[in-house]
């Protein structure tokens, strides 16, 4: 057993690499008290790379706990010229943009992170790549709601990963699935305020994602942007399927239900007809307030692939502000079931499968 003790406000001047020799070595580094990195891009080492701090690379078992508190120190980074709140409606400013990612998790199967504090890292808290079996529970994460990507914790290429019983406010998603995850479980999440618990995106610069058996429950999403939300963009392909969103509360969310395969934060997007394809999705008792400007159920999905087997039960929504009326759901090109009747009724989903194919190929996953 390997044991790492991070004593009372020790500051880690750079970016610290764990790769033990033996890779079946067991490691359980504990933190306590506080760790921090330097402070801001013009005290980080200048032969350090700015996309990381933290890295766990090729790690098989390993167990991370501790009472102590990861602080990012990430408000020199968010404020940037580059990031988007920075410019007039949204836009960027030349200059330097890298921001690091607290902590990574690259090729690493086995680990367990349980009961950490971690709070305003410069881009994501947790990032996990090409890493399987990983079990996170009981961790804190925090950061401003105007604090740009930094999402709590993004998997990409990842599988057999469990999230349970956390608390995330950020300014980004709570949760972010990229390409190529599957059998994913998370469950009683806090979530907000935050950009929601995120499938995406997908399909960028016209590339393959496939996730599938993702289930989110037993959580609340308040005061964010989403509440569970898919995202991909024109011109990808691949597929979305077997997703399950069951027993979540919204609070105030935006968008508490919302598919979206025109996703683009950036302008002039080009339309393509190929599509990463959402198939066999379920909302189950979801329940709770949105807010009046948004549509509290909004499926918008591709021209030539549409968004099939969506089914829904149990779904109330009630706008936040009293005396405001029912918003019509929004539904483009998207069949499935209503198994029982939702508020506000979901009159324009299409009932059953598309009485057509596609019209452009889709690309299968496995």
């Amino acid at each position: 057993m390997v044991s790492l003790m991070i004593h009372k406000h020790f500051s880690w001047l750079g970016i610290q690499h764990v790769k033990p020799k033996n890779c079946e070595l067991s490691l359980f580094p504990r933190v306590e008290g506080t760790i921090m990195p330097p402070d801001g891009p013009d005290s980080w080492p200048k032969n350090k790379s700015k996309k990381q701090w933290l890295v766990f690379y090729r790690i098989n078992g390993l167990t991370m706990k501790g009472g102590g508190l990861i602080d990012g120190r990430g408000e020199k980074w968010w404020n940037l010229p580059c990031k988007p709140h920075k410019g007039i409606n949204g836009t960027t400013l030349p200059g330097p943009c890298d921001s690091p990612v607290a902590i990574r998790f690259f090729m690493s199967s086995n680990l367990r992170i349980e009961g950490l504090k971690i709070k305003n890292s410069p881009k994501f808290h947790f990032r996990f790549e090409d890493c399987q079996n990983v079990h996170i529970e009981k961790l804190i994460i925090r950061s401003p709601a105007l604090s740009p990507n930094t999402d709590g914790i993004h998997i990409e290429n990842t599988n057999n990963v469990r999230i349970y019983n956390s608390l995330i406010s950020n300014g980004d998603d709570c949760v972010s699935i990229g390409a190529g995850c599957y059998n994913v479980d998370i469950k009683n999440i806090k979530c907000g305020p935050s950009h929601g618990i995120s499938i995406g995106s997908l399909g960028n610069y016209n590339s393959q994602a496939c996730v599938w058996n993702i289930t989110v429950s037993e959580s609340i999403i308040k005061h964010s942007d989403n509440g569970v939300r898919i995202k991909t963009w024109q011109g990808g392909r691949g597929s979305v399927s077997k997703v399950t969103f069951e027993s979540i509360h919204m609070d105030n969310v935006r968008n508490p239900i919302i598919i979206d395969q025109y996703y683009c934060p950036l302008k002039n997007c080009i339309n393509q007809s190929s599509a990463v394809s959402v198939s066999n999705v379920s909302y189950s008792n979801i329940r709770g307030t949105y807010d009046f400007r948004s549509f509290p159920m909004r499926f918008a999905c591709s021209d030539s692939v549409p968004c099939t087997d969506i089914m829904l039960s149990q779904v109330e929504l009630l706008p936040s502000q009293q005396g405001h009326l029912l918003t019509n759901p929004f539904c483009w090109n998207v069949y499935g079931t209503v198994h029982t009747p939702t508020t506000p009724p979901l009159l324009c989903l299409q009932e059953g499968p598309p009485l057509t194919l596609p019209q452009h190929d889709v690309v299968p996953c496995y």
